[in-house]
């Protein structure tokens, strides 16, 4: 199974085995890669994105993706330009996974595309995931800990509060937090320093 019937079967929001050979040969790819760039990171300070430009869908200018960086395909990932991401994020993209530009990604984020299924026949023995999308939003700032699940946009210019677990949309221009995270306010004109607009 190729990665274009692979990425096909993931992103179609139907049920698929976790298991199958094809799933796994490309999951093991991505590990590796995953593994040789954090090993680069690690062992030399070096920041070799084209190892990350040969695995994502897309990556921008200006990305910056600290150590321990891990994915289940890449080629679900689209990151934009000017994007810092800090220590070990993980990246469940068995859907499309869309960081947008000017994004903070503060250390130990998770962003999970996949859900298994709810019954445990299916689950245990058949091994059935299902997928739904990610978005985060253009200059977005996910703090440490927070959990995304599938199916969640996060819109432009949000805060979400280290630690939270976010499991629905929300919505541009607020700060939001919790477990399950809510909005808690919007983000205010006194909120900024410089007086500069967004």
């Amino acid at each position: 199974m190729n990665i274009e019937t692979v990425k096909k079967m993931i992103n179609s929001g139907e049920p698929y085995d976790d298991m199958d050979a094809g799933v796994e040969a490309i999951r093991a790819k991505a590990i590796q890669e995953c593994r040789r760039y954090n090993f680069l990171v690690n062992s030399e300070n070096k920041y070799d994105l084209s190892i990350l430009q040969g695995l994502l869908h897309s990556i921008g200018e200006d990305v910056y993706i600290e150590s321990n960086f891990l994915c289940e395909f890449g080629f679900n990932i689209s990151i934009g330009s000017n994007v810092y991401i800090n220590h070990d994020l993980i990246i469940l993209d068995c859907n499309q996974v869309t960081i947008g530009n000017g994004v903070y990604i503060a250390p130990r984020v998770g962003m999970y595309g996949a859900n298994h299924a709810e019954d445990p026949i299916e689950r245990a023995e058949d091994h059935i995931v299902y997928s739904k999308p990610i978005k985060i939003g253009d200059r977005v700032w996910l703090g440490a800990g927070v959990h995304v699940l599938q199916g969640v946009t996060v819109g432009e210019n949000t805060i979400i509060g280290a630690g939270s677990v976010v499991t629905k949309d929300i919505p541009a221009n607020v700060i939001a937090a919790g477990n399950p995270c809510k909005v808690i306010r919007p983000i205010r004109e006194s909120d900024r320093k410089n007086g500069n607009k967004f």
